[in-house]
């Protein structure tokens, strides 16, 4: 009743572990497929060793998470192993996630992460709390959201996908070329923002970076409307991740058009069988309403 793909690779369910902080090792991947993910995506790894902002570096409320990880990461030669542990013995397919500096390194990065052969290649260009260091995501510039994604492909055989910032005026035309460029899977939302935290008693921003990258329930409307534009207007599947935290919320993403859907700071939420807790509810839902498989529930709401 469950099952989907991405771009041929099978899925027990839709839910899909978003990069963050949950996929830094082989283990921690691997424990969250055993509670219940669909897939799941390594934290963002780089050329280099990077340690990241200072703490704090996370908040979260009842209405939305707040963070400024700062793509921290131990490089691409020390993520490998981790990445081939995680393969191994994961009971859910793998996705890998890059980022870079450059256009030139989404290229080095992409070659080198393939030796590990990862179900999918996932470029993250769209992290919203490193705009000081690294400039403009390259997701917000439509020329630069295509190159990178043509440097990614051209060094690897894996299907990519490229993960696009809410931060754009019109983010349907950024994934149309990106598809264009090669790309084979549209990841929407990465978090919105940055935004600002203060308290109140201290009148300082909570954050040790100030802002930060925000999710949770609060975009939830974001990622479902940037999904249901980019449905529109490419042919290639959606992973839906923004707000997700309920078996509800997955189908509502899925009816906006996405074929998985991505859990993130819902671990927080609903603790890290979350991923259980909502394809349950998923199927609770399909039930009731009278759905035998998710086909009939993907891009749902352009049939009516």
């Amino acid at each position: 009743m469950l099952k989907t793909s991405i771009c041929g690779v099978k899925l027990e369910n839709p839910t899909v572990l978003a990069s963050g902080i949950m996929g830094v090792s082989g283990a921690s991947l691997v424990n969250v497929s055993k509670n219940g993910a669909g897939a799941v995506t390594t934290k963002s790894i780089g050329l280099e060793e990077r340690k990241g902002h200072p703490g704090p570096i996370m908040i979260t409320t009842k209405h939305y998470g707040m963070n400024a990880v700062g793509l921290s990461n131990q490089g691409i030669k020390l993520s490998m192993p981790e990445v081939v542990y995680a393969i191994k013995n994961s009971r859910s397919p793998v996705i890998a996630s890059i980022f870079a500096r450059k256009v030139s390194e989404f290229g080095v990065l992409s070659k080198e992460i393939s030796k590990t052969n990862p179900a999918l290649i996932e470029a993250n260009i769209s992290c919203p709390n490193v705009e000081a260091e690294f400039g403009k995501p390259f997701a917000t510039d439509p020329d630069a959201a295509r190159d990178v994604t043509k440097e990614v492909v051209k060094n690897t055989k894996i299907p990519v996908i490229v993960k696009l910032s809410p931060n754009v005026a019109n983010i349907a035309k950024i994934a149309k070329i990106v598809q264009k460029a090669g790309a084979s899977t549209i990841n929407a939302i990465n978090t919105a923002g940055p935004g600002l935290a203060i308290d109140i008693r201290t009148k300082l921003p909570i954050l040790s970076n100030k802002t930060g990258g925000i999710s949770g329930p609060a975009i939830k409307p974001i990622a479902v409307k940037a999904v249901y534009d980019i449905y529109d207007s490419v042919k290639i599947p959606i992973i839906g991740t923004g707000g997700v935290i309920s078996g509800e919320d997955a189908v509502e993403m899925m009816m906006a058009g996405a074929s998985a859907v991505g859990i993130g700071t819902g671990v927080y939420y609903r603790g890290i069988d979350v991923f259980k807790k909502v394809s349950d509810e998923i199927k609770v839902f399909m039930k009731k309403e009278g759905y035998s498989n998710l086909k009939e529930l993907i891009g749902a709401a352009h049939n009516v």
